[in-house]
């Protein structure tokens, strides 16, 4: 069973943007902070950004600052991930995922809530 929908993924060009969304289904997620991950073919699953139930942002690495960005609409249970100035490593499947409490975690075991993941292949 998967709590969380994601979608917007797709084929895009280096440099180009994608909006990927993140639908809960049953769970109260306004109370809840919600984590992007995600994972290339052959790695490990990775922590991308987080955000917290009170909007409070956390990234998990200096190569998505200033291109990636995280939101929360708590009315529609909705999370999106922007992302701008999109590179051929930013390839991947993109999970939604959540520790089930207000705190944000970086480390997928940490993690009591997913997705199934959303793909996103950069390339010209």
């Amino acid at each position: 069973q998967f709590e969380f929908v994601e979608s917007g993924g797709g084929l895009v060009q280096p440099g180009g943007s994608l909006r990927l969304s993140c639908a809960a289904t049953e769970l109260p997620t306004d109370a809840y902070a919600i984590a992007w991950f995600r994972q290339a073919s052959g790695k490990e699953r990775e922590g991308v950004l987080c955000i917290t139930s009170g909007g409070e942002r956390l990234i998990y690495k200096d190569s998505y600052k200033g291109r990636f960005t995280i939101s929360r609409d708590n009315a529609n249970k909705l999370v999106a991930l922007q992302m701008n100035s999109l590179k051929n490593e930013d390839s991947a499947i993109y999970y939604c995922a959540s520790t089930g409490s207000f705190w944000c975690s970086g480390q997928s075991r940490d993690m009591r809530y997913w997705g199934k993941g959303t793909l996103v292949t950069v390339s010209s």
